[in-house]
């Protein structure tokens, strides 16, 4: 029985870039997704809901630091007005389509993507070894050596996007899947700009916790790990490189600022700059 094809893909399939709908994938908080033929190919179409129909809340946080080229747009954006709000949708869902074109290159394990348009993006459908559509980290179990090495391959893709200068921003075994290699990451349009975005590092150790807390189910050893700061910390360095040893620990610095030393020095270069002054006059 055929699949009766949804409205926002009809477009699409006008335009030759879908030849069929096979059947829905999923349905989650930001959109759609859709198994489809094109050019003979199963791929994935995501078709993105409505800004009032999505579960994802606290926009601003992940929007801050992303450049709009347009002055009007950017102006109309921060009136809020209608086609501000229009403008924002497309910030949204074009963020996913530059994280997946930037990760990729970087060498991070992401959906191939293949075209946007009209709100739907068209990319890899990421399989199993059976060709079937691969399982997402949360409905799988693993031993403790398995979880170590999941977790592991996970902390290096993560160090990989950061030093393609983005972050996840909301990571879980909710929006990864596993196929025959490995782990794949999925979901982007929420990333974050790591050099733009203040709220950087706090995404960094919250996407590394979820992580620690998942696999912390089956190796309780992650649940002490402080990757997330240990990652951070070389990243503000600018030492950060994808084949960084990381040892899971951090050391926060235990010495106090010197609060009077400072006031001292703006004080002594204060009046230096009086003294100064006066030899002039005189």
């Amino acid at each position: 029985m055929a699949i009766k094809t949804p409205k926002s893909l009809e477009p699409l399939i006008i335009d030759g870039f879908i030849d069929e709908v096979v059947h829905p994938l999923k349905s989650g908080k930001e959109a759609a997704v859709y198994v489809v033929l094109s050019a003979g190919e199963r791929l994935c179409a995501k078709v993105y809901k409505a800004a009032n129909k999505r579960g994802f809340h606290k926009q601003a946080l992940y929007q801050e630091g992303r450049k709009v080229r347009s002055g009007r747009k950017a102006r109309a954006m921060e009136k809020n007005s209608r086609y501000g709000k229009q403008q924002q949708e497309e910030v949204w869902q074009n963020a996913e389509v530059d994280a997946l074109y930037r990760l990729a290159s970087a060498g991070v394990r992401v959906p191939k993507p293949y075209n946007f348009v009209d709100g739907v993006l068209l990319m890899e459908l990421v399989t199993d070894e059976h060709g079937a559509a691969a399982p997402r980290l949360s409905d799988l179990e693993f031993t403790h050596e398995q979880a170590l090495i999941y977790h592991g391959l996970l902390i290096k893709e993560i160090v990989r996007m950061l030093c393609a200068g983005l972050i996840h921003a909301d990571l879980s075994e909710f929006n990864i899947l596993i196929d025959m290699n490995g782990p794949v990451i999925i979901d982007l349009p929420q990333a974050i700009d790591a050099s733009a975005n203040n709220n950087a590092a706090m995404m960094l150790e919250r996407d590394v916790n979820n992580l620690a807390n998942y696999f912390g189910r089956f190796a309780p050893e992650l649940l002490k790990t402080q990757y997330g700061k240990e990652i951070w910390r070389i990243y503000q360095t600018g030492k950060l490189t994808p084949h960084v040893k990381l040892t899971g620990h951090f050391k926060s610095s235990s010495k106090k600022a010197d609060v009077k030393g400072v006031i001292r020095e703006i004080n002594d270069a204060r009046e230096e700059a009086v003294r100064r002054k006066y030899e002039q006059v005189g």
